[in-house]
């Protein structure tokens, strides 16, 4: 099985980070294969809305890093989505990511894959409904099923450490993944 992350967060060994590390962690134990993609170290442009990924061959018109990122996306089972939550949304990159998964609409490329959301914030989980929502509505019209989420309450770098029923809980869903998983 092939577990791609997705992170949208500037801070590495940040809360969204460690513990989408340790959802990844989970699931290298059980011998899958992981990938992690830093959304702020790559240039993808935002979506122009020309519909050129809606003709034969589903391409986007960018050639940016999001070309290597649709063909990890196309042989992920899973795909975790990790961001802090700013304003009650996603970090930019993780909007522009999602927005960048239009080819994805008409091809159904992502059809059946399966997903988890990790998001970090000052408030904790009753912040993150919007978000939720966004997400929710997103894998639905892309035919991806929600596994599960992990809405956590932190906002200094790094304080989620500290929280050990929480790193282990994020262990435990990345190393059961495979049972979730057809």
């Amino acid at each position: 099985m092939k577990v791609v992350a997705i992170i949208g967060s500037p801070r590495k060994r940040g809360n969204t980070d460690i513990l989408v590390g340790s959802i990844l962690e989970g699931a290298n134990s059980q011998g899958h294969n992981i990938e992690k993609h830093y959304l702020y170290d790559l240039d993808i442009g935002p979506c122009i809305d020309c519909r050129k990924c809606q003709a034969d061959g589903h391409e986007c018109y960018a050639k940016d890093d999001m070309e290597g990122i649709y063909c990890s996306l196309r042989a992920a089972d899973v795909i975790i989505f990790g961001t802090p939550l700013y304003w009650y949304g996603a970090s930019a990159p993780m909007k522009a990511f999602i927005d960048r998964l239009r080819p994805f609409v008409s091809s159904r490329g992502l059809e059946g894959k399966k997903a988890v959301v990790v998001i970090p914030s000052e408030e904790g989980a009753d912040a993150c409904s919007h978000l939720m929502g966004m997400f929710k509505l997103s894998f639905r019209y892309l035919g991806i099923e929600l596994l599960d989420s992990i809405l956590a309450k932190a906002y200094e770098k790094g304080e989620v450490a500290e929280q050990k029923d929480l790193i282990q809980g994020a262990f435990e869903l990345g190393s059961n993944l495979g049972l979730t998983v057809k």
